[in-house]
This record gives C-alpha cells, structure tokens and sequence, in this order.
C-alpha cells in the first residue's frame, strides 16, 4: 500500500551501534543494518529478545545517534531535517499519558507543544477521537480508562501531528489476547485510512504476520537483517488458513536458531 502523498519513506543505511558499558566495555547491539521502507508500507521488525529491535527504532526516531551509518527519511538524512519530530512519531508500549489530563488533552498536547493555534487543535483532536472511537470518554483521566482505551489515546496523539512516519515499540504487548486482537484489527483500519508509513516491532509472529506487508526478521546479538519475508495474503488475514501458516512456519524457522543462540 503507497501513501498517496509519497512522503514517509525510510531508508537505513550500514547502521550500527555500540553502547559502553559501566566497565568501560564497547558492546556491538547492533551490526550493519540496511533496509529500505517504502511510503505508506507496513514493516514489522522480528526477533528474540537482545537483539536490537528497540535500539533500532529508537535510532530511527531521533532519541540515539548510531555509532555508524544513517537513516534518510523521503531522501533526506535525519540529522539535517529541521522538523524531525513533526514528521516522526512514536508509540511505546507503555502508555506514557499524563494521568492529570484527560483523552481531549492528552492527545492535544504535543500540538500544544508545538505552537498550533486553538482552532486547528480542536479540529484535529475531534476527528482522532472519533478515529479511535473514544467520543464517550474524550472527558475520561487515564486511570478511568481501560488498557486498550489508553493506548488508541497513544496512538490517537502521534498520528494527531500528521507524521510522515509512524513508529510502534511493541504498543499491545501489555493486552489481553482479545484486546489485541481487536486492537490490531482497529490499527490496521487507521492505518488503511491514513496511508502513513509504519515500522511496528513485535515478538509476536502471528502479530507481525497479521500487520505487516513484510516481515523483517532480525538475527540475536549483535542485529542485523536476517531476512525480509513479504506477506501477500489479502486483508483480512486469515490466522487459520493455508497461506497465513505457511508464512509462520517460515519465519520460525528464521528465527528458531537465533532463540536457541540466546540460551532461552
């Protein structure tokens, strides 16, 4: 699926990062990272625990400069862009509101930030509110809310800046199987009807298989690409059937050897 405007295209090139340890020890998280996302595509980065995935994702969204190597975004490099946090957005899995504010100001609130005048904030805050379905608890606190309600406020508020890139740390990681499940279905729905790029990182590969156009899986300590499987099953997938299972067997036996390198 292409953005129709063609913006949010991501490309990452022969990145690495190593971090110090309090010992003074340089540790490799991740190798030479190369991969190319095009606008308006759905990528999911796989793998085990360690291997860099949120490294990554935090490089791409401007909190760690790499060791090596850049990230290009619609074919400018990240450091040269003046907008860089109006044009990216993160959604953790922690859900990161502020408890005082209610759904309004939450989602509000980086626009605030950001100096838009009043009237195209409440515009905006409107239509994503309805976008996520929360018009019955735009008044609510985060602590009147339940798990999957909190984290469409998170997403309600990153896509509320109009970013070219939406990136997604693991956001229902911390769901019930069935909230999940519905959660996944109504981010799919948003992302068809916004046509923004998306990079979402999961340990799930039934997940990242139901999400994403390809699949990126990630080799254990140190990351790198191990390889890129495109999902061609038509929306919405089927979890059960032939094609969707085939791709699963795949991908697990991708990662199979990289799980048992991690000694879990």
């Amino acid at each position: 699926m292409g953005s129709p405007t063609g913006k949010g295209s991501l490309r990452i090139e022969d990145l690495g990062f190593t971090y110090v340890t309090p010992r003074g020890e340089g540790v490799i998280a991740l190798g030479q990272i190369d991969l190319e996302v095009n606008a308006g595509e759905f990528v999911c980065l796989l793998g085990p625990s360690g291997c860099g995935k949120s490294t990554l994702l935090s490089i791409v969204a401007g909190l760690l400069r790499p060791t090596r190597g850049k990230v290009f975004l619609d074919r400018t490099a990240l450091h040269e862009l003046d907008d860089l946090y109006g044009r990216i957005s993160v959604v953790f899995q922690e859900y990161a509101l502020f408890p005082w504010l209610n759904v309004r100001g939450n989602i509000e609130f980086p626009m605030k930030i950001r100096g838009w005048a009043a009237a195209r904030r409440s515009a905006q805050v409107e239509r994503f509110i309805e976008l996520v379905n929360l018009g019955a608890w735009a008044d609510k606190k985060p602590s009147q809310l339940s798990g999957g309600m909190k984290q469409r406020v998170g997403i309600a508020r990153a896509l509320a800046l109009d970013p070219a890139l939406l990136l997604m740390d693991e956001p229902f990681g911390a769901l019930d199987a069935q909230t999940r499940s519905v959660m996944q279905e109504e981010l799919l729905a948003i992302w068809q009807r916004e046509a923004k790029t998306v990079l979402f990182v999961t340990h799930s590969i039934p997940e990242a298989i139901y999400l994403a156009d390809r699949v990126v899986v990630m080799t254990s300590h140190p990351g790198r690409v191990k390889a890129v499987i495109p999902v061609p099953e038509r929306r919405p997938r089927d979890v059960t059937s032939p094609g969707f299972n085939r791709i699963q067997r795949e991908v697990l036996d991708l990662l199979r050897p990289e799980i048992q390198k991690t000694g879990v």
